[in-house]
């Protein structure tokens, strides 16, 4: 969780047969390049790489030995991955066989993937963030890994996050764990990567996976994905089941795909996806999105400025209005209505759902059955103080009025009802496709005495509604990334996926990490 203040669909073949089958060999400079593999890591796609393991001039074993070598070398820098799988060279090399005997399950198949800590995955320690968790793996798989595995994904390993998906304490630092320590943000080491998604974004700009799985309850996805200047899709509630997922709220939370394009992240949705009709473990049909041929003209687009990031986001997305309507789209200004009250209400509403489902998740785990216990834990183990000692939030939670109260109810039903209209009365009134607005200011100073140094309202009316939210590379605030964050109807995900891959061909603003150490106060070296 990230923002909660404390008081256009084509099939694979199109797309394999719409991009180049070989990738030229990058130059040495470029820092994902790996000449064994003839391609770039940092930009090339999951179309690229089922072309070339089609032609037999790649294999999956080569690609995921390529990304462990690069978490070997690259993540000491970040400390985004907290543990590899044992089993991903075995995956990779049953995926080889597939390949060569025409059995390919997917676009998914071969292809190395990171998950976020707070998904269970068995054999691996699944802790969200959390020493208390850190005993015994979960038996069994959380659904969309269980997905992912029937599509012949490999599962690289598990990504660092913030501790509990940032709902313990009043000032939390992004990026931080007891399991895992601070996450770095691979532009400028010491800033944050946002949170929680933090490994899971970082490891991607770093090009150590070529898809990650965050998860949401509000801005966890798309903050980290735009701090660290990569794609992230928050699915429409109930699309991605959290069946296995650590929990704050079953109102909120959800899963979803993570990569460095539009594309990769278009394709990982119908895998993971829990609503398309078949059992647990199915094979969900292949789709992706493309830009059409129109890209986005004559699409109406409502810009929300949020001035309240700063002077240097707002000419950003000035910057960016002007770019898409050179695109021919139109675009306008809007302010979505009853963003007060929702900024009221989520907290006290959160506070109750995450007492009832940590409980409940807590039960299924070795370790400490409930909140009062794993309260007692954060007490007697120094470890868990280490950045900061506060669990504020879990106190109020057990405080928390029951979810059965009706006070508590009518709360989540104005909420609700809140969050959907200030969308859906926008995009009416306006006649929009979509609203846009910046997924974050330009990355703060890592400082575990102070606390994260933000307040991001642009991610809350998706995250309450339940409706789908994506953020895509705007630009650059000195060395720092910048997203734009795209917002629809509910479940219009892959018109928003489309609209997406049209923005991100316009703006054309994603570049590789330089792994700086610092830079000055405007974000400039």
């Amino acid at each position: 969780m990230r923002n909660v203040r404390k008081k256009g669909v084509t099939t694979l073949g199109a797309l394999l047969l719409a991009v180049p089958l070989v990738v030229a060999a990058p130059l040495p400079s470029a820092a994902g390049a790996d000449r064994s593999l003839g391609v770039d890591l940092d930009t090339v796609t999951i179309p690229h790489l089922q072309a070339r393991m089609a032609k037999g001039s790649l294999t999956s074993s080569a690609l995921t030995a390529a990304y462990l070598q690069r978490i070997r070398t690259v993540d000491p820098k970040i400390h985004a991955v907290l543990r590899t799988d044992p089993t991903a060279l075995r995956q990779a090399a049953a995926s080889d066989a597939r390949h060569r005997h025409g059995a390919v399950r997917g676009p998914l198949d071969g292809i190395p993937i990171l998950i976020k800590d707070n998904v269970n995955t068995r054999g691996l320690s699944s802790t969200a963030g959390s020493l208390a968790l850190a005993g015994k793996p979960p038996s069994a798989d959380a659904d969309l890994v269980t997905r992912l595995r029937k599509a012949g994904a490999v599962i690289l390993g598990k990504t660092n996050l913030s501790e509990w998906a940032n709902f313990r304490a009043a000032k939390p630092t992004s990026g931080w764990s007891a399991v895992g320590g601070q996450t770095n943000n691979p532009y400028v080491l010491d800033r944050n990567p946002c949170g929680s998604s933090s490994g899971s974004a970082a490891a991607l700009a770093a090009s150590l996976a070529q898809v990650a799985i965050g998860t949401e309850t509000d801005g966890s996805i798309v903050c980290p994905a735009g701090m660290n200047g990569v794609v992230g899709h928050k699915p429409s509630l109930g699309l991605v089941s959290q069946d296995g997922v650590v929990p704050i709220s079953a109102e909120q939370d959800t899963a979803g795909p993570m990569a460095r394009n539009v594309t990769d992240t278009a394709l990982t949705l119908p895998v993971i996806r829990g609503d398309s009709g078949a059992g647990s473990g199915s094979v969900a049909r292949p789709t992706g999105v493309l830009p059409g041929p129109e890209g986005v003209r004559g699409k109406r687009i409502g810009l929300w400025r949020l001035p309240s990031l700063g002077p240097d986001v707002d000419a950003l997305m000035s910057r960016t209005a002007k770019k898409l309507r050179a695109a021919g789209a139109e675009v306008v200004e809007v302010t979505p209505p009853y963003q007060k009250r929702l900024a009221e209400l989520e907290f006290p509403a959160l506070l109750s759902e995450f007492h009832r489902d940590i409980d409940t998740y807590l039960s299924t785990r070795e370790g400490p059955r409930n909140l009062a216990k794993l309260i007692e834990f954060n007490r007697t183990h120094p470890q868990e103080q280490t950045c900061f000692a506060g669990q504020e939030l879990f106190e109020q939670a057990l405080a928390a009025p029951s979810t059965n109260d009706p006070e508590y109810r009518a709360m989540r039903a104005e909420l609700k009802d809140l969050s959907r209209r200030s969308i859906d009365e926008t995009l009416a009134t306006h006649h929009l496709d979509a609203i846009a607005s910046p997924t974050n200011p330009p990355a703060w100073t890592t400082d575990c005495a102070r606390g994260d140094n933000d307040v991001i309202p642009s991610s809350t009316p998706a995250a309450v509604s339940g409706y789908p939210s994506l953020s895509v590379p705007a630009g650059f605030v000195g060395e720092l990334p910048v997203g734009i964050l795209l917002m629809a109807g509910d479940h219009q995900d892959s018109e928003l996926l489309s609209l997406g891959a049209s923005v991100e061909t316009r703006l054309s603003a994603w570049r590789a990490p330089r792994y700086l150490a610092s830079v000055g106060s405007n974000g400039s070296r």
